[in-house]
């Protein structure tokens, strides 16, 4: 791909626009600037070092010298520096959705109409069982204090456990929230990405629908509109990805990789115009 002086311009322009949201939740969360400079300068030179090496070769710290702009001083401090582990544990969010998916759609668990039951905590088909049987060894106790923290499932008094949400979104934690940040912002842009490089040939699914001058007592309509039918899509594949998904499948060595579907919901309040 041609990335003439138009495409740096467009790109300096959508990343103004990507920033904007971005710094909000910085300045809010009080990240300084140069907090945010230098795990930027950072990933500028893990990806440099991991992706953009000469045919058959690793980057040298020279060639991500030139990639970044960083001086060779700094990339090799940086890449010298032990990179710093996320607090966020992507196996327990995995297993705690398992285990909420299961109990939306496994008959053992849904009562006729499909919904899910009120569970003992202990027993076969209780809390324990749904665990066992869709988050493998995780220790069930654990897996409910994690649900129970996230706001996705409650106890009440007498032990039974009951969901709240059909979903694995944290209600309550603001560390789970801007982790999932990290993870549904990156997986965006990496798809478009992708489609900015193979779209012709290999397009990935991105599309929206927007409108700009809906009025804003139809956006509770909306709201609810969009999240029922949203999150009946969302559970419709997801039965879909569990019939094909071979973790459990000891021995099965076939090539794999991970795939999903995002849908989020967005609103922005117009400034009234004057006549």
């Amino acid at each position: 791909m041609d990335f003439g002086n138009s495409h740096h311009i467009a790109l300096k322009s959508a990343l103004a626009l990507l920033l904007r949201p971005l710094f909000r939740v910085l300045l809010r969360h009080a990240v300084s600037f140069g907090a945010f400079e230098d795990i930027a300068k950072r990933i500028y030179v893990n990806v440099a070092l991991e992706e953009f090496g000469m045919p058959g070769k690793k980057a040298s710290i020279s060639r991500v010298s030139i990639l970044s702009g960083l001086t060779r001083k700094e990339v090799q401090r940086l890449v010298s520096e032990p990179a710093q582990t996320s607090v966020d544990s992507v196996d327990s969010y995995n297993r705690a959705a398992r285990v909420l998916t299961g109990w939306m759609r496994d008959p053992d668990f849904t009562d006729e109409r499909g919904a899910p039951l009120v569970l003992e905590a202990e027993g076969a088909l209780g809390f324990a069982g749904l665990v066992k049987r869709f988050s493998g060894d995780m220790p069930a106790r654990a897996v409910l204090d994690e649900l129970v923290r996230v706001g996705s499932v409650s106890q009440r008094p007498d032990g039974r456990c009951e969901m709240v949400t059909r979903a694995y979104v944290p209600q309550h934690s603001a560390i789970d929230k801007i982790g999932i940040l990290g993870t549904d912002v990156a997986d965006l842009i990496d798809s478009i990405d992708h489609n900015l490089r193979f779209g012709e040939t290999d397009p990935r699914f991105q599309r929206k629908v927007m409108y700009d001058s809906i009025p804003l007592e139809a956006l509770p309509t909306f709201r609810k509109l969009s999240g029922t039918q949203a999150q009946a899509l969302l559970e419709k594949l997801d039965r879909w990805l569990a019939e094909h998904d071979i973790e459990n499948e000891h021995g099965n060595t076939a090539p794999r990789a991970r795939v999903g579907l995002g849908i989020y919901y967005f609103e922005e309040r117009l400034e009234q115009r004057l006549e």
